[in-house]
């Protein structure tokens, strides 16, 4: 697999990091079906759209609301001669209604105080809102439209977004779900300078200077006949 070091990346695309590390490492475990039809939301750079390609899934989509990012991306796709269709938008606009057997995403899920979520500025890629849910809830929202039968959801976000609100809210929605990954790491630059705001608002310990990373995933399994 290529290095996410030799990936193309514009100032003001995601950097490949931890997050992004491990929802590659629960992709390449999660088995994917032979010619899988896979979308990946929040592509960044592309780095999961093109491990599916390379993983073998015969129709790739990946979507991003950056300019830069689906410049990026159509720029890494090409790099690495792999067929990736790349797109303007969110999970919403996935190309005409279709639906996958693999999602994947990478959202922004991490606190802010109000009114710094959607700013301009390198930390727009990260912000969703007081609580992280800005667009986790979105996506918990819609991912039933998105999936197949059979079909499989995987999102990475932080422990201080609230994992368990996103396992209810899928499970609620009638997905089958698991925590298939975990990963603690260091806190990084944007959450170091926000630790007082954060331990102020108890979303973190005193002190506290390390995430856990978690990855949830949705299964939509056939329901029974009665």
């Amino acid at each position: 697999m290529f290095s996410p070091a030799a990936l193309v990346r514009p100032w003001g695309v995601y950097r490949p990091q931890g997050d992004s590390q491990l929802l590659r490492e629960a992709l390449e475990r999660a088995a994917m079906p032979a010619g899988a039809r896979v979308l990946d939301v929040c592509t960044g750079t592309g780095l999961i759209a093109l491990t599916a390609a390379r993983l073998g899934a015969s129709d790739v989509w990946a979507v991003d609301t950056s300019y830069r990012a689906v410049i990026a991306a159509r720029c890494n796709a090409w790099l690495h001669r792999l067929r990736v269709h790349v797109l303007r938008g969110d999970f919403r606009d996935r190309p005409a209604g279709r639906r996958f057997d693999v999602v994947t995403a990478n959202p922004p899920y991490v606190p802010c105080p109000d009114g710094t979520a959607r700013s301009p500025g390198p930390e727009r890629t990260v912000d969703a809102g007081p609580d992280g849910r800005l667009y986790l809830d979105d996506l918990c929202a819609v991912a039933p439209e998105l999936l197949a039968e059979n079909g499989s959801l995987l999102v990475v976000q932080s422990a201080l977004s609230r994992p368990d609100l996103t396992l209810q809210q899928l499970g609620r929605a009638g997905l089958k779900v698991s925590v298939v990954a975990r990963r603690t790491q260091p806190f990084g630059p944007v959450l170091s300078s926000r630790a007082p705001w954060l331990e102020e608002r108890g979303l973190i310990a005193p002190g506290q200077r390390t995430e856990e990373l978690i990855v949830v995933r949705a299964d939509r399994v056939p329901r029974p006949w009665r």
